[in-house]
């Protein structure tokens, strides 16, 4: 195992590990119950997990899909739940004001530092054979735009002071919240599913994963994970609790317009793939992927030409004909 592969599996789960602990110690300050330390054995999920991968996979990760950023999702997320619930609940009485905005500003930064600490954590883990480094910065960059934009829906939709005032929809934007940080763990949106040569593999949604899965996987994401259901939330403050605001509104339109943007692209990619699909059935091209037509033409040349140097070398042997005899 190398020595750096190694280290940085160890020490980017420190990371993790320290920056729960923080969390959870807020916890039990603003709440004043030693109980909730009880939520650092959450940590030992993350333990276990750094020992399996140290033993089984020397330190590196996984195709698709990263346990360690899953677990310190797992570790985090109830200790930012709690302190967002008990400042709502704190703004219905009266409190020192000093007070309050201390545990405002400590539960802003742990937002903060729990999204940089995601980013910089996936970059500094060990990656697997399955993702490239050029992969892994296409990666981070989106993940680096995805934390702002999750972190201004967390941080505007919850300051509001109606929504303070209103329990349930603190669940609702913290559920909406946590549904959005799972895209995280998840590597889908750099990387493409391999092509099988199967007769299943020549369907059409087979076919259509081939060549567009990371492209879909973005779509999909922005639909029904990220900008989707901060676009439905944001509707339902402005439509039916009648909460208005210039940066609620800004942001509202800007959903509106990543979800028509990521429409407008399934469409093009649909096109696409059927414009694909019929020039290669009016040439009589059989693949198992459309994403490969250089392969599969480079495939039917070489066996033409194979034949073509078969029959130079050994031509086919003319007839004897004997001269007939005269009686």
């Amino acid at each position: 195992m190398e020595l750096m592969v190694l280290l940085n599996a160890l020490v980017t789960r420190l990371l993790f590990v320290l920056h729960s602990l923080i969390g959870v110690w807020r916890v039990t300050a603003v709440k004043k119950e030693p109980k909730y330390w009880l939520l650092a054995l959450l940590n030992l999920l993350l333990c276990l997990e750094t020992g399996l991968t140290l033993k089984f996979k020397q330190g590196r990760g996984y195709k698709w899909f990263s346990p360690a950023i899953f677990l310190y999702l797992i570790c985090t997320v109830p200790s930012l739940w709690l302190l967002e619930i008990h400042h709502g609940t704190q703004a219905k009485v009266f409190v020192n004001q000093l007070s309050t905005i201390c545990e405002t500003v400590w539960t802003l930064a742990l937002h903060q530092t729990f999204l940089l600490l995601l980013v910089v954590g996936r970059w500094l883990l060990p990656i697997g054979v399955e993702i490239t480094r050029d992969q892994l910065s296409q990666l981070l960059l989106m993940f680096v735009g995805t934390a702002a934009d999750i972190l201004e829906f967390a941080s505007e939709t919850l300051d509001i002071e109606d929504v303070r005032k209103n329990y349930a929809l603190i669940n609702a934007i913290l559920a909406v919240w946590t549904w959005s940080m799972l895209q995280f763990p998840l590597d889908l949106a750099v990387q493409h599913i391999g092509c099988k040569p199967s007769a299943s593999a020549r369907r059409i949604p087979s076919l259509l994963l081939c060549r567009y899965s990371a492209e879909l996987w973005n779509i999909w994401v922005s639909l029904f994970i990220q900008d989707g259901p901060f676009f439905i939330v944001r509707s339902i403050l402005m439509g039916h609790f009648r909460i208005f605001n210039q940066m609620l509104v800004f942001f509202t339109a800007k959903n509106v317009l990543v979800v028509t943007l990521q429409l407008y692209r399934l469409a093009v990619i649909m096109f696409d793939f059927r414009a694909t699909i019929l020039q290669k059935s009016r040439k009589g091209e059989v693949c198992c992927c459309p994403c490969e037509p250089y392969e599969a033409r480079a495939h039917a040349t070489s066996h033409h030409d194979n034949e073509v140097k078969e029959l130079v070398a050994f031509p086919p042997k003319e007839e004897s004909q004997t001269p007939s005899e005269d009686h």
